[in-house]
C-alpha cells in the first residue's frame, strides 16, 4: 500500500481508436501537482476544457462510463481510470483531441505499460482515504454492491451468463500493483457476435473487432488466439469495477462485494454510497501504523 499521493514521471502518449466512436485519438497523460486528481483535457475544443474524473460527473453509464460538464464529454474512461486506481496513481491531467479514449486491446494493460514506462514519481503529501465504518449494501433485480470493512482493498466479483463458455465465475483478490499489473490488467472487455453485429448496424460500437474485445457467438471464442486467463471474464468485470470506484475521488480500504453488476448499477451505488456518510469517513494515513484496526 502507497501512503504517499503519485503521479507520473514524465508525460507518455498513445494512439488508437474509440471503441464506440470508430474515431482516431491520441491520448497524452501528464504528471499534475499534489491534490490535483486525475482531470481529461479535450485539446480538440476551444479553450481546452477540462473535466475531473468524479462519479458526480457522470452523465452516461449505458454502454460505457462517460463524463461529462458544460457541453463537454469524455467517454469510455474506465480501463484508463482502473490503470490510475489499480497502479495508485493520484494525480494526472489526460489530455486526449476527441471525445473517446481509446480501446487500445481493450484491456487495462496498454495504459498500464504506458504508465509504468513514463515512470512514477512518490509526493511529498500523504493520500486520503475512505475507511470504512459500517457495511453499505445495494440490491436490485439480482444485483448486489456492497462494500464492508477492513485494512486493505479487496474485490470479490461474481457473474452468470446463459453461455457455455462462461456460466457462472467469481474471482477474489486483494488488490495491489503487482497484481493488479499481473492479475487484472489485462483482461479483456468481451461481447457476443450477434450483439455486436446488431450494435454496428445502428452506428454503435464502430471500433469494435477482434484485435480489442473477447467476441464469443454460441458455441465459441471466435478470437484465433484465444482466452489470456481461463476466467478473463469475470477478471475483467473486476477491472471495470476497480475504474467505476476510482471515481469516489480517494482510494477506499474496504471489501467490496460485486455481483452481476455493470457500470450503470456500479454508479448507482457510488451514489448510494455518498448518501451514508454515517458509514465511512476520510482519513490521511501516512503509514501502517494510522490503518484501522478490525
Amino acid at each position: 500500500m502507497h501512503y504517499r499521493q503519485r503521479t507520473l514521471e514524465r508525460a507518455a502518449a498513445c494512439s488508437g481508436i474509440g471503441l464506440h466512436s470508430g474515431k482516431a485519438v491520441t491520448l497524452t497523460i501528464k504528471p499534475a501537482p499534489i491534490n490535483y486528481g486525475i482531470k481529461f483535457i479535450r485539446t480538440d475544443l476551444q479553450n481546452n476544457p477540462s473535466i475531473t474524473a468524479h462519479f458526480n460527473r457522470v452523465v452516461d453509464t449505458s454502454l460505457a462510463t462517460v463524463i461529462g460538464s458544460n457541453g463537454c464529454i469524455v467517454s469510455t474512461i474506465e480501463h484508463l481510470m482502473a490503470s490510475f486506481a489499480g497502479l495508485s496513481i493520484d494525480n494526472a491531467m489526460v489530455e486526449l483531441n476527441s471525445y473517446e479514449v481509446p480501446v487500445m486491446d481493450g484491456s487495462a494493460g496498454p495504459f498500464t505499460e504506458l504508465i509504468k514506462t513514463a515512470g512514477i514519481r512518490e509526493q511529498p503529501a500523504a493520500r486520503h482515504f475512505f475507511i470504512i465504518k459500517e457495511p453499505i449494501v445495494l440490491e436490485e433485480n439480482g444485483k448486489t454492491v456492497a462494500v464492508y470493512p477492513g485494512d486493505t482493498f479487496k474485490i470479490e466479483c461474481s457473474i452468470a451468463f446463459d453461455h457455455p463458455l462462461i456460466g457462472q465465475q467469481s474471482f477474489a483478490m486483494e488488490i495491489n500493483d503487482d497484481i493488479f499489473e499481473t492479475e487484472i490488467s489485462k483482461a479483456r472487455t468481451f461481447g457476443f457476435l450477434d450483439e455486436l453485429e446488431l450494435m454496428q448496424r445502428y452506428g454503435l460500437a464502430r471500433g469494435g473487432s477482434l484485435e480489442n474485445a473477447v467476441v464469443i457467438d454460441k458455441h465459441q471464442i471466435i478470437n484465433a488466439d484465444g482466452l489470456r486467463f481461463q476466467d478473463e471474464f469475470v477478471r475483467h468485470k473486476i477491472l471495470d469495477c476497480i475504474g467505476d470506484f476510482s471515481l469516489l475521488g480517494m482510494p477506499v480500504l474496504g471489501h467490496v462485494i460485486v455481483n452481476k453488476s455493470g457500470h450503470g448499477f456500479n454508479h448507482a451505488f457510488l451514489k448510494e454510497f455518498f448518501n451514508r456518510k454515517e458509514s465511512w469517513e476520510t482519513k490521511i494515513i501516512r503509514d501502517k501504523h494510522d490503518l484501522p484496526a478490525f
